[in-house]
């Protein structure tokens, strides 16, 4: 079974940083594609980045490139967001996802937003961007 456990999200203002952490507990850390996804009230989930462990490819939302930074540190098996420049339209609830397991990199890229594509949710953290 896969189980992943968020942290780090909280009250920044304008122009502040981030960063949030995924801790994935499964019985190996290649091969998944592990998304962020985020969630304001009254709009759908939105996908953020993605990275497919092991070969480290990273996928960005137009909304975020240039401003957040995927990672993973494979011995921890943790995957990191890093969230920089942030904006009020960055509030909302963040999640990881972990799903895809074993289906490469094109596919992390072209889904990395589509909800039914991960069936593994942590718990969400919330970031409120706001002065």
């Amino acid at each position: 079974d896969v189980q992943l456990v968020e942290s780090g999200g909280g009250l920044v203002q304008p122009g502040g940083s981030l960063r949030l952490s995924c801790a994935v507990s499964s019985v190996t850390f290649s091969s998944y594609c592990i998304s962020w996804l985020r969630q304001s009230p009254g709009k759908e989930r939105e996908g953020v980045t993605a990275i497919y462990t092991g070969v480290g490819s990273t996928y960005y939302g137009d909304s975020v490139k240039g401003r957040f930074t995927i990672s993973q540190d494979t011995a921890k098996k943790t995957v990191y967001l890093q969230m920089d420049s942030l904006k009020p339209e960055d509030t909302a609830t963040y999640y990881c996802a972990a799903g895809l397991i074993g289906a490469g990199t094109w596919f992390c890229g072209r889904r990395f937003g589509e909800k039914a594509a991960f069936p593994h949710w942590g718990q969400g953290t919330q970031v409120t961007v706001s002065s």
